[in-house]
């Protein structure tokens, strides 16, 4: 069985609002063995400008992505690697990821390839002492994990370290178990 983990950085919040994806991490692992199979990482030129909340938080400014390609252009890419996975793993996939990834598809004229969708931030509510939903930080911490600050909200180091805590909270704590088979 195959999960695919994915997070994606944007030029905003609101893709109802025009807010596009301009990097995009999918890592795919063997959910048994967790060995990794495959890693994409990609940056695209949204065609818009980047609100500085948003550049604050992951870095990545509009001259950055000048040459970058447009999203449309690498979305069967994707898919291709989306659909040879048995679901997506995503941290805030349910409330962010999921629903921006789905709509940037949709508007590049494609379709987001459908499988079950297990986020660690809803399911990691036991990581924090009141019950919210944890950052990733806080889940990192929550299983001994070091949180790089320096690295933090790179899709990539993102992703690899959401993995890191899925297979964790799996192995030793005999938590993140998956709602369908696996």
């Amino acid at each position: 069985m195959i999960a695919t983990g994915l997070d994606i950085e944007s030029t905003g919040l609101d893709f109802r609002g025009g807010h596009r994806v301009i990097e995009i991490a999918l890592s795919s692992y063997n959910i048994i063995t967790k060995e990794k199979i495959a890693s994409l990482e990609m940056r695209f030129n949204p065609r818009r400008t980047i609100q500085p909340e948003a550049q604050k938080v992951h870095g990545i400014s509009l001259e950055m992505l000048a040459t970058a390609p447009l999203f449309e252009d690498k979305a069967p890419e994707l898919i291709a690697m989306l659909d040879a996975s048995d679901f997506y793993i995503a941290h805030n996939g349910e409330g962010f990821d999921g629903p921006f990834l789905q709509h940037e598809f949709n508007q590049s004229g494609h379709t987001m390839p459908d499988k079950p969708m297990f986020d660690t931030m809803l399911e990691g509510l036991w990581a924090t002492e009141d019950g919210k939903r944890p950052r990733l930080q806080e889940l990192a911490f929550a299983l001994g994990l070091v949180y790089d600050t320096e690295k933090a909200h790179s899709a990539l180091y993102d992703v690899d370290l959401m993995m890191e805590c899925f297979f964790l909270a799996r192995e030793k704590y005999n938590l993140f178990q998956l709602p369908f088979a696996a």
